[in-house]
């Protein structure tokens, strides 16, 4: 533990409790996905806001972003380990609004 106030949930929401980096994570666990397929999975978010997101994502090491030199550029997405490790957080989310939905 790394010191008398440290709480694993709040640090766990500064990694992944924005609006968007949730669901940019949970399209990514099937495998990787273009930029441009990436985002329109994501409803509703502007250019700006998916780039600040997965930038941020990738700076805390949950996503790759890999851009291959081609012209006009390629640029794909994939969750690296530590982004792999919150599948089952994630699915599980997936699977309570699913059933929430229903159930209202």
């Amino acid at each position: 533990m790394k010191n008398k106030s440290y709480c694993p949930l709040n640090y766990t929401m500064d990694l992944i409790g924005t609006k968007w980096k949730p669901l940019v994570l949970f399209h990514l666990l099937d495998g990787p996905l273009r930029s441009g397929i990436l985002q329109k999975k994501v409803p509703d978010i502007s250019n700006k806001m998916f780039t600040q997101t997965v930038r941020g994502l990738e700076k805390d090491g949950l996503l790759v972003r890999k851009v291959f030199p081609e012209v006009p550029p390629k640029v794909e997405y994939y969750l690296s380990e530590r982004g792999k490790s919150l599948e089952d957080i994630l699915r599980s989310l997936d699977r309570w609004g699913l059933k929430d939905n229903e159930s209202t």
